[in-house]
């Protein structure tokens, strides 16, 4: 009985041991979380102007350093509190005052982020996601031009709300590029939902707007690497509902500007899917009216993936031909200097399959009567490794462009371009000066059998009259 007696006793003091333990470990989560824990607990209910008219004027340096989770809070859920700037800009002096004390919130929070090098736990940022959200994603003000613009030629339109949004931006960008962000636990948050909600706001009107978007896709781009191939087929989405429906669309420079640096780093060979975005967007792209607005872009992007695969210098070749504009001046010196970047990283066996529809449509933009389009054409040669390639492939581009630079060094009105074709001719003449006088020989034959031709067709013409008459 007795060491029964003492056996439970034992228990009871092992027992009573383990209590301790565990309300000692309790105590102390507690106190590491009781921040995180107190902020959980409190009301949901949306705040309104009033709560942040009303809301403490607080700052982190007053705050103690556990203090400073909680107050952190606390302004990102007075950030949430919007205001509508579609009214009149007169406001009531209540609007006007919440106005300015969100934005100086919002300046405590971008300082905030950008000093603190503490990793938020998963409720702060739930916070800080739920306010990003809030301000940035919202529908865009009706479109003040039908079409897209040119930054350099017309006054571009400002955003409304960009005294908040542009501090919110900031914000965000400061808090993605952060080197104590927890990847693994953003992915809940950041994902593709969120990123087309981005893509969304690229047609701001806005540019400060869109140059803010692009930094951020593009850094979300780089760290979460699961996200890429998604990113890509959103953007090829636009990129087809630009093209082929509205073609207008004011993010398209920006998200171009995206995709050269994305294409800069694809690994060779290139995948299959990279080459078809190539074929079925990039090229059709050179297609659409407002295409001054992002061709510097756009060219980026075609000889980033040429320099990659030679190969895709065909295609490149056969889509700027294809869609050559005939009437367009302004547009065809783009092409021309397209053209340009891309025979510079063509190989001899992709210029050979190129040439002959090449060099027919190069022909006839030396004969052009636009003084600019025939200069810049014949601009070519004054490229020594174009030139070495014509040099190379002379017999067969001798005789196609010869009628051109025959009728510019004998007719053209503009000097210079006169000038030009002489000293192409005299290239030709140093390199094979009996394959020009040949040239020479077939033209003049071609020409006095169109002028046969022209006469028979004049006769024709005169005894149907003839006939008519009797």
């Amino acid at each position: 009985m007795s060491f029964m007696f003492k056996f439970k006793k034992k228990g009871q003091n092992r027992g009573s041991k383990e209590k301790e333990s565990k309300s000692k470990k309790r105590e102390s989560k507690i106190s590491k979380g009781q921040v995180e824990r107190s902020v959980r607990n409190e009301p949901t209910a949306p705040l309104t102007i009033k709560d942040l008219l009303s809301s403490p004027r607080v700052t982190f340096h007053e705050t103690p350093q556990n203090g400073r989770v909680r107050l952190f809070v606390d302004k990102l859920k007075l950030c949430c509190v919007m205001f509508d700037w579609a009214t009149d800009p007169s406001q009531a002096q209540q609007d006007s005052r919440g106005v300015e004390i969100k934005r100086q919130l919002l300046l405590e929070l971008v300082d905030f982020v950008g000093k603190s090098k503490a990793v938020f736990s998963e409720h702060v940022v739930v916070e800080i996601m739920k306010m990003v959200k809030t301000n940035l994603f919202r529908n865009l003000p009706p479109r003040v031009h039908a079409s897209m613009i040119d930054p350099e030629e017309e006054e571009p339109v400002f955003e409304a709300s960009w005294p908040h949004l542009q501090i919110v931006y900031e914000f965000f960008l400061r808090f993605i590029v952060s080197g104590d962000l927890d990847v693994r636990l953003m992915r809940k948050y950041i994902d593709m939902d969120f990123v087309n909600k981005l893509l969304h706001l690229f047609d701001s009107e806005d540019p400060r707007e869109r140059d803010y978007l692009k930094t951020i896709l593009h850094r979300i781009y780089a760290k979460f690497m699961m996200l890429r191939a998604s990113i890509r087929k959103s953007i090829n989405t636009t990129f087809y509902h630009f093209i082929y429906e509205t073609e207008c669309h004011n993010g398209v420079a920006e998200l171009l500007e995206i995709l050269g640096s994305i294409i800069n780093g694809f690994a060779l060979p290139l995948k299959e899917e990279h080459k078809q975005f190539f074929k079925t967007a990039l090229i059709p792209m050179h297609k659409v009216k407002p295409l001054h607005v992002f061709h510097r872009q756009l060219s980026y992007c075609v000889t980033q993936f040429v320099d990659k695969d030679h190969h895709l210098a065909v295609d490149a070749i056969f889509g700027l031909l294809k869609f050559w504009p005939v009437l367009n001046s302004s547009k065809e010196l783009l092409f021309l200097n397209e053209l340009e970047e891309i025979l510079e990283l063509t190989q001899p066996d992709e210029f050979e399959i190129v040439l002959k529809p090449l060099f027919v449509r190069l022909s006839k933009a030396i004969g052009s009567p636009h003084f600019q389009i025939a200069e810049r054409a014949l601009f070519f040669w004054h490229n020594e490794y174009i030139s070495s390639l014509i040099a190379d492939y002379r017999k067969e581009v001798l005789p196609i462009i010869f009628p051109a630079l025959h009728v510019n060094s004998n007719n053209h009105w503009n000097q210079t371009v006169s000038t030009l074709t002489l000293n192409v001719l005299k290239i030709f003449v140093d390199l094979d000066s009996q394959l020009v006088e040949e040239c020479s020989k077939l033209n003049e034959e071609q020409k006095a059998k169109n002028q046969a031709k022209q006469k028979r067709r004049q006769a024709a013409w005169g005894a149907m009259e003839a006939k008519q008459k009797k």
